[in-house]
């Protein structure tokens, strides 16, 4: 074989088959994943291409375990296939294509295209034009172009060559050959019916060749489909050209002269319609009134799709209008865009100038010229410039005016860091509207008549709407145009959540919700896009970034990349370090995305996952919240799954205080999907927290769910935990004849199971109880039958005698409390402390047993009118009860604080104590309350 230096003739072929050839010499490149290879590496010429962007490309964000040896093999293959070991070079990141640009027949194209775009002279124009169209050989990527981020690049090369069709046809008519271009843009109407500049190409093209009433058919055609598939008429530029056509405007004519020829400064005021309703964002206008007055003169609103970044936008633009008297330019970037790629800066730059009244013939050659007149014109004007929707920050930069005396507002759905850190942007945040804004919004738009008749309908469809903009006003539209309609209708619409998506859109791609959010992750990677999926399998908005790796079974630092992406891109938010959010509309929308995309297989792993991080993360947390607690047997995790470990309880209290919805959700979730030991654990792990934090009710719902997952497999484990949890929620809340039964089937089953720790717990359990009811005999054998079951396990000594040690001394120090609390409510206080001294000196530093210990030893003075020692007990009590996270006991000791304090004369740190416990109770929706407050009451009165 004859060996090819990098540099030899070797040219590479996107514009049809995926090729390459040494001169005129083809040579065959066989295997699709070999010229997908080819292919990613030909479109960045000359840059390094990562291993990792490369097996994500080449199998589509699905890569097998072997990818990274398969695509060494590939790349060894077409070394060896183009005869150039060179022309494939290894970096240690990745690979190059180490050969000049222009061997890449994309490169051609698009430098022709840009060529014919800039070019003055019609020939030139035409003519390069003609040189972009011979590159191609049939549809770009022909072979390789099946899905995934190649086939968005066969969709951007395939809007490169009607570009270079469109240049060839405005440069032959403008050299007066309308005939030889008709048939050709025929094709094209025909293929493209809704392209409008295309469409204007052939009304003119067809007019100068005497074919008027061609020429105004066309423009109907054009009318009947874009209405037909969009509910739009076409744009003012083609209704006037058809205008013009109708009354044989001679400024249509080849020999008419040029508009803008010259002659003094015409402020341009394109800015578009502004919504008359304008609702909220009285922070983020505030912030770009600031920015217009510091020396900066560039802002940039981001955030994520559908949030009203144009509306705020062009709100503002119109309410500072008067503040630029020498005009304001709006410009759509499409950087996210339904029908092509985002548009080329320099192509921006052109129509700018034609903008700003540069003849055509004066528009100079080149980018970089036509940069520099652009900012020329602009200096010490007062102009603003809109740049809607931009991509990045690459394609705004060319488009900064060169003085200060410009003012610069960019959108963008990424975050621009480069424009921020470059050019020193100013990042204006927007965020979904918050519940009174996003009602407004509906009043506005619906009237306040009609939203105050159906409040909690409105209600579910702002919380439906998640306070995201697009949504609230396609909600709204949807209402007005059935004044006859309840809106209970179109809150029942929104509330499935498989129909939620259907109902809002309003009718075409840019007032359509799931179509906006198609834009933003169609521009992702393959495997942030993946990542995005599995987090709608979450049933929460909000997660840790443990919940991410899990899902995606992989370690931390594995989804960080992709994390970035998502944030960057503005479809994830990381409200704090490590936890994240995504909107509940784009969550829907990856979740249907997944069903569509995602192997059921794959689907259920990565659920599964999820279910193994909360179970073995929640029962981590638990362990170090109550040490001793009996634990329970936690099914090994699934590989992949991030499990977080707590150093000290404060962690675990706060990782508990971030994840209890998500909790929640997951074990509802759990027992959907049969995964009832799931269930019932979660249940047990989470009641700790539940129970000391006051969330009651959720104490009770996640032990009812337990019941039931534990009855439907017959797991008599998971029932007696259920029972004890249920019915220790069920005395919390004060309903003691239903708490009854719970606890002592649960007393029952642990006793059958021969489980004496979890037994002694619901003998405390029963305690409390009884104590609640004023059953204090009944109480104090309950008590004294738990301390009986534990010295039967852990060979305690009588409750006088000496102290044991380890986690015998742990569950003495707790029964010797409740024995002591017993005696307290009998009035044996002498007893009462007694017992709790000794109870006091073996807890140790366990803010769990020793608060509660302290607790009752200043009730047991307090009982004995020794209130100095009283008051010292309970304020120690209350600051391990904060440190323990513990509101209910927190609650109660302030209480019991207030009332020594009184008795002693101190009536202002008395009544500080009955706030602090009302404001306690009051969260808690806890009877204390009532108590409490009837001793602020009566001390007022005095």
């Amino acid at each position: 074989m004859t060996v090819i230096r990098a540099g030899d003739g070797l040219y590479v072929d996107l514009l049809g088959p995926v090729g390459v050839r040494a001169g005129d010499v083809s040579r065959p490149v066989s295997g699709l994943r070999r010229k997908a290879v080819l292919a990613v590496l030909a479109l960045h010429p000359g840059e390094v291409v990562s291993t990792d962007r490369l097996i994500d490309v080449v199998w589509n964000g699905d890569p097998p375990a072997s990818a990274a040896n398969a695509l060494q093999h590939h790349v060894s293959y077409l070394r060896r296939a183009v005869g150039s070991p060179d022309a494939i070079a290894s970096r240690p990141s990745g690979y190059v294509l180490d050969l000049p640009a222009d061997r890449v027949d994309v490169v051609r194209a698009e430098r022709h295209v840009r060529t014919a775009r800039a070019a003055t002279e019609p020939a030139e124009a035409a003519r390069h034009a003609a040189a972009a169209l011979d590159l191609w050989r049939g549809d770009p990527l022909l072979d390789v172009a099946a899905d995934g981020w190649l086939a968005a690049q066969a969709g951007r090369l395939a809007e490169l060559r009607l570009d270079a069709n469109e240049a060839l046809a405005e440069a032959r008519l403008a050299l007066g050959e309308p005939a030889t271009v008709i048939a050709d843009l025929e094709r094209l109407a025909a293929r493209y019916p809704l392209r409008e500049r295309l469409h204007g190409q052939l009304m003119l093209a067809l007019y100068r060749g005497g074919r008027q009433a061609e020429a105004l058919e066309v423009f109907q055609r054009l009318r009947r489909a874009m209405v037909g598939e969009l509910g739009l008429d076409p744009g003012p530029e083609v209704r006037d050209r058809a205008a013009a056509i109708l009354r044989r405007d001679p400024a249509l004519d080849a020999s008419a002269a040029p508009r803008n020829g010259g002659g003094p400064w015409i402020p341009p005021a394109q800015l578009p319609f502004a919504v008359g309703s304008f609702t909220g964002r009285a922070a983020e206008l505030a912030q770009l009134d600031g920015v217009m007055g510091e020396a900066a003169g560039l802002a940039a609103v981001v955030g994520t799709a559908g949030v009203g970044k144009t509306t705020l936008a062009v709100h503002w633009a119109h309410r500072v209008a008067g503040r630029f008297p020498d005009g304001q330019i709006f410009v759509d970037l499409r950087g996210f865009d339904p029908d092509g790629p985002a548009r080329d800066p320099a192509e921006v730059t052109r129509e700018l100038l034609e903008t700003l009244g540069v003849p055509t013939t004066r528009i100079p050659a080149g980018a970089a010229a036509q940069t520099a007149l652009y900012r020329s014109l602009l200096a010490g004007r007062r102009v603003l410039v809109v740049l809607d929707n931009a991509g990045d920050s690459a394609q705004v930069r060319p488009l900064l005016p060169g003085s200060r005396s410009a003012f610069v507002l960019v959108t963008s759905r990424v975050e621009l860091t480069a424009l921020v850190a470059g050019a020193g942007a100013r990042p204006v945040r927007l965020d979904v509207l918050n519940r009174s804004d996003a009602q407004r919004l509906l009043a506005d738009r619906l009237g306040a008549a009609r939203l105050a008749a159906e409040p909690d309908a409105v209600d579910e469809m702002v919380r439906r709407c998640a306070g995201l903009p697009l949504a609230l006003v396609v909600a709204a539209a949807r209402a007005a145009v059935r004044p006859g309609f309840p809106l209970a209708a179109f809150a029942a619409e929104l509330r499935e959540e498989t129909r939620a998506l259907d109902a809002l859109s309003g009718g075409d791609d840019g007032t359509d919700v799931r179509a906006v959010l198609c834009w933003s992750v169609r521009a992702l990677g393959g495997e942030a896009a993946r990542l995005l999926r599995w987090i709608a399998l979450h049933p929460e908005t909000d997660f840790g970034v443990t919940v991410a790796a899990s899902l995606a079974g992989r370690p931390v630092d594995g989804v960080a990349g992709p994390l970035a992406e998502l944030t960057g891109a503005n479809l994830v938010d990381e409200r704090a370090v490590g936890r994240y959010s995504v909107h509940a509309l784009l969550r829907a929308y990856a979740a249907e995305l997944s069903l569509r995309l995602d192997p059921a297989a794959d689907r259920a792993a990565a659920e599964r996952r999820l279910f193994d991080h909360y179970l073995a993360t929640a029962c981590a947390a638990a362990r170090r919240l109550e040490p001793f607690v009996p634990a329970i047997d936690v099914p090994v995790p699934a590989d992949g799954v991030t499990v977080c470990r707590f150093e000290t309880a404060e962690a675990a209290l706060a990782w508990f205080a971030a994840e209890r919805i998500a909790v929640l959700g997951v074990l509802r979730r759990a027992h959907e999907r049969g995964f009832d030991g799931h269930a019932w654990r979660l249940a047990r792990a989470v009641s700790g927290y539940l129970v000391r934090s006051g969330y009651w009710a959720d104490q009770e719902w996640t032990h009812e769910t337990a019941l039931r997952a534990a009855r439907r497999t017959g797991d008599r484990v998971g029932a007696a935990h259920a029972h004890s949890g249920l019915g220790f929620g069920l005395v919390l809340s004060g309903r003691f004849p239903a708490a009854g039964p719970h606890l002592d089937r649960a007393a029952a089953l642990f006793e059958e199971l021969g489980d004496v720790d979890n037994l002694i717990d619901v003998r405390v359990r029963q305690t409390l109880l009884y104590d609640r009811q004023d059953r204090l005999d009944d109480a104090l054998r309950a008590a004294g039958s738990a301390y009986d079951l534990a010295a039967s396990v852990y060979d305690l000594v009588p409750p006088t005698g000496p102290a044991g040690s380890g986690s015998a001394a742990g569950v003495r120090s707790r029964l010797l409390n409740v024995l002591g609390w017993c005696h307290v409510r009998l009035g044996d206080h002498r007893t009462a402390i007694r017992y709790t001294e000794e109870a006091v000196a073996i807890a140790g530093e366990d803010a769990n047993w020793l608060a509660g210990a302290l607790d009752t030893l200043g009730a047991a003075h307090a009982g004995l009118g020794d209130w100095t020692p009283a008051i010292a007990y309970f304020e120690r009590a209350i600051a391990l009860n904060r440190v323990a996270g513990d509101r209910t006991c927190e609650a109660e000791s302030l209480l019991r604080l207030g009332d020594a304090y009184s008795a002693t004369g101190g009536h202002d740190a008395a009544v500080e104590a009955w706030r602090a416990a009302a404001s306690l109770f009051e969260t808690l929706k806890h009877p204390g309350a009532e108590r409490a407050r009837a001793l602020l009451g009566a001390y007022s009165g005095r």
